[in-house]
């Protein structure tokens, strides 16, 4: 089925710096015009150029002889500039002579799945696939993350794919740019192969019950992004009554609250649901889906910590004494409940959803095993599931876990997971501060933020280390860790922007203070630094 062609009008070409759309293994940018200061980066023209890359890209990779054409897989999730920017990206991939298949909205893992998936009715495999999404931003930002049956692409890819573009986009420039129709795009629903896919799972885990979660009631609130397809495709197939979910329609200007496991207000919505509707679990999805989180029946939130601790108990029980792999924030607590209490062993590395994955696959190469990846945001991704950071699947373990409950006579409740997490201890106070990098400030003497953090890190590494009060981290990838006051701190270097986010975590309000107080003491030298919200925070 041909697309129609998405405009007529021959949009005017800005210069565009290609690699700073690049935000680590994604690519960033704003779609939409409409706020002040965010002029708009993803123009039409920009993503084709972006397509082509991937296209040239993925044609340098594959290597494939000229009898075979190569299929991309493009969705999206409820964005508003969703529909423009998939028919920009498929005359990208069309222009470059591959086949385009698009599966309008979908969700991230979904689109992974369909490099892995053997069924040419559907005309899976896809070679490589596109999805259009800029997970939890703002209404106006959009961007686009890739896939091949070896996973996400990573950093340097992005990095390959984005100079690729600015060399397609400088021939837009010289010989000018017109909006072709694709001819080559075919329309797939592969949402309902995924979907059907994770009810099987559910099915099989429970012994092969046609509807084994009958009887529980459980509330999905997708935050009008792509999750909505929860509650119909895969809970109700599976029994379960799912009257109360909320925000299941895709509305991409976000109108009830961020798609966010990790927002407050999103976290607030999704607890109040399961308690007005007496539900038995409630779960909460990210806007495309890779993230998730959950709250029980008492609207006891599972995410961050106890989200990683009731996921490692549930993969410790399958896979006893084997590693866990998580980012740099999670708490001392986490790493007592994963070796005391479950046997298993916590290697705490980086943030970033790829760091934390490549790091377990790295583990498992070197003879360490390793089944769960997964970060305090949410990112959860698992050995069994190719390694991709599924929200859906990620609550897929949960289910599998109260059908089985259910099966062996322990009843409808979500006192299962509750139980699991039993024993997991919790600081009294937990925040993060942001310390911005002022990169117009005469202290940086010409260097970048990135070398202007380090400076920092560095010399607040050296003042630690003459405090007998204070002991740093001994095994440490990022930043710098340091316990003491009952608690600890982490102060890190964000992996995009000029900011040193500051996590401190303790058994009282005045310990955090007095961790606040030693960082605050160690920086005070560096005046690039707007040390504004420790000030206010350590302030009697």
């Amino acid at each position: 089925m041909a697309a129609a062609s998405s405009a007529t009008a021959i949009p005017s070409l800005d210069k565009v710096d290609f690699l700073k759309l690049q935000n680590g293994s994604d690519i960033r940018g704003v779609a939409v015009s409409g706020v002040e200061g965010e002029p708009v980066s993803l123009t039409e023209p920009v993503t084709e150029a972006i397509a082509a890359g991937f296209a040239a890209w993925l044609l340098d990779k594959k290597k494939v002889d000229a009898s075979r054409k190569l299929r991309v897989s493009i969705g999206h999730d409820s964005r508003i500039s969703a529909q423009k920017l998939q028919d920009a990206v498929s005359r990208g991939i069309a222009s470059a002579g591959l086949d385009v298949v698009q599966y309008g909205l979908a969700s991230t893992p979904a689109m992974f799945n369909s490099t892995l998936t053997e069924d040419e009715a559907i005309l899976c495999p896809a070679d490589g696939a596109i999805m259009i999404t800029a997970s939890h931003l703002p209404y106006n930002r959009n961007g686009f993350k890739f896939f091949t049956s070896d996973g996400g692409l990573g950093k340097n890819d992005i990095k390959d794919i984005l100079e690729r573009a600015a060399s397609i986009y400088s021939n837009f420039l010289a010989k000018g740019y017109s909006v072709k129709a694709s001819e080559s795009v075919k329309k797939v629903d592969y949402m309902a192969v995924y979907t059907s896919d994770l009810v099987k799972a559910v099915r099989k885990a429970a012994g092969n019950i046609e509807k084994p979660l009958e009887g529980f009631h459980i509330v999905v609130d997708a935050g009008n992004g792509a999750g909505g397809f929860f509650a119909a495709k895969v809970l109700e197939p599976l029994g379960a009554i799912t009257s109360g979910s909320q925000f299941l329609e895709p509305d991409g200007m976000f109108p009830n609250h961020i798609p966010n496991p990790e927002d407050k207000a999103a976290m607030k919505a999704i607890t109040q649901a399961v308690l007005d509707n007496k539900a038995n679990l409630g779960i909460i999805f990210d806007t495309d889906v890779d993230r998730s989180a959950a709250v029980d029946s008492t609207g006891r939130e599972l995410n961050r910590n106890r989200l990683i601790a009731l996921m490692s108990a549930i993969v410790l029980e399958e896979h006893p004494g084997t590693t866990i792999v998580t980012d740099s924030v999670t708490s001392d607590g986490l790493t007592s409940f994963i070796e005391k209490k479950l046997g298993g062993k916590h290697h705490r590395f980086k943030r970033g959803y790829k760091n934390v994955i490549d790091e377990a696959i790295r583990l498992n190469s070197i003879g360490e095993e390793s089944h769960l990846a997964i970060e305090t945001s949410g990112h959860g991704a698992l050995k069994e599931n190719h390694w991709l950071d599924d929200g859906a699947y990620l609550m897929v373990k949960l289910l599998n876990k109260l059908a089985s409950a259910r099966a062996s006579g322990k009843g409808v409740g979500s006192k299962v997971l509750t139980d699991l997490v039993e024993g997991l201890e919790e600081p009294a106070i937990a925040v993060e501060l942001r310390l911005k990098i002022n990169q117009n400030h005469p202290d940086l003497k010409g260097r970048s933020f990135r070398e202007y953090g380090e400076a920092v890190l560095q010399h607040l590494g050296n003042s630690i280390a003459s405090n007998p009060k204070l002991q740093k981290a001994t095994v440490n990838y990022e930043g710098v860790r340091v316990s003491g006051f009952g608690g600890w701190f982490l102060l890190r270097l964000s992996l995009h922007d000029p900011v040193l986010p500051l996590n401190i975590e303790a058994p009282s309000h005045e310990d955090a203070v007095k961790l606040g107080l030693e960082v605050s003491a160690a920086v005070k030298e560096f005046q690039a630094l707007d040390t504004s919200a420790l000030d206010k925070f350590v302030q009697p």
